[in-house]
């Protein structure tokens, strides 16, 4: 069975991850397949517009397959920056295409998931979407754009999010503009059909299929985030968090701290560039870098077996504190790598960036 079903149906180019046994995990091959159609199709007069969900199961994505990317990591890393590489130019080609493009995040949609659907022009939730960047808890950060996307959400949303992993359903996705439409599971096949037949009618069609979502449960607390997660020094959250008391508080206080502190002072400093960048391709630069660094680290490896090989949710991190994670420390995980070994985009890959900039990012 082929991870993925690539077909041109109607006027549409469809990609549809097939994997379900790994929730639609992302590997270096479906990336490339991906990239490949992407490609075919921008050239193709008779592909008006791109669809991209899942084939089958509960899932639309849960991230890289990192798995694979662990034991690459393991060793010399060289197939796990080759994942990245051409996952974070999958990311930049989706954020750049010239042709309308849509997601259906029905399902389960975490790190990698989020990669391939916020660069949409259209990404439409349901009462089943489970959306999460969920990378702190083994040892890595919100990558594939997420510097880009997180920083650009409400307030301090992103960094909640960043640092905690919480999972937001179909209606929160809306509310904050991950979603760009919020529909019943029901409808979404019909609307596949009529939007392969009509692709120029899209937007029409996803407006008049669209329900009012339930209440976005994130809403009531906005102020408790915006507070707590105000600083962008990790150790100012923690003091926040605990210093706020709240049955709230303490249960994102015990989150945070379960996670890597490496990882959380790593998420922090990229959202904080990444609200500042005009480019996207530097954001992707610039988390290449990053990740090509920390995948190496202690810290991934063992995330990876406490939180998906062994289970026992139990990682010793290293440093085991956020006071043993230096300036230094985050300065040399973020400086740019040698020219040679920079991260580039595909060549003639979209129309200009900047052009691209207010459909791609979240309201």
């Amino acid at each position: 069975m082929s991870d993925l079903i690539i077909e041109i149906e109607g006027k549409v180019g469809r990609i549809r991850l097939n994997r379900p046994e790994a929730l639609h995990a992302l590997t270096t091959d479906m990336c490339s397949a991906m990239i490949a159609a992407l490609t075919e199709w921008a050239d193709n007069p008779t592909v008006k517009a791109v669809m991209i969900d899942h084939a089958v199961g509960r899932g639309f994505c849960a991230g890289g397959d990192v798995r694979a990317i662990a034991a690459s990591a393991a060793s010399d890393g060289v197939a796990a920056r080759a994942f990245f590489r051409e996952e974070y130019r999958l990311n930049h080609l989706l954020f750049t295409y010239r042709k309308p493009t849509v997601a259906f995040i029905d399902g389960i949609v975490m790190g990698g998931g989020g990669g391939i659907s916020l660069p949409c022009t259209y990404r439409v939730a349901a009462e089943n979407t489970r959306f999460a960047m969920p990378e702190t808890a083994i040892g890595l950060f919100p990558d594939v754009g997420g510097g880009w996307f997180l920083s650009r959400l409400p307030g301090r949303v992103g960094q909640f999010l960043g640092l905690t992993g919480a999972r937001l359903d179909g209606a929160e996705c809306h509310y904050l503009g991950i979603a760009t439409h919020y529909l019943p599971h029901a409808a979404l096949d019909e609307v596949k059909e009529q939007i392969a037949a009509r692709p120029e009618r899209a937007e029409g069609i996803l407006g008049t299929a669209s329900v009012k979502p339930p209440a976005a449960r994130i809403a009531d607390n906005l102020v408790h985030i915006n507070k707590g997660f105000a600083s962008d020094r990790l150790e100012d959250v923690i003091e926040a968090l605990d210093t706020e008391g709240s049955e709230w508080a303490e249960t994102e206080l015990a989150t945070v701290r379960s996670k890597s502190p490496l990882s959380c002072k790593v998420t922090l400093r990229l959202l904080a560039n990444g609200a500042k960048m005009q480019d996207f391709a530097d954001e992707m630069r610039q988390e290449y870098a990053v990740v090509t660094r920390i995948v190496q680290r202690p810290d991934f490896v063992e995330g990876v077996r406490a939180v998906v090989i062994d289970k026992d949710q139990a990682p010793k991190w290293d440093p085991a504190s956020p006071e043993g994670v230096s300036d230094h420390m985050i300065d040399t995980i973020f400086a740019p790598l040698p020219e040679e070994e920079q991260w580039t985009p595909l060549s003639n890959d979209g129309q200009t960036e900047k052009s691209q900039i207010a459909k791609r990012a979240p309201r």
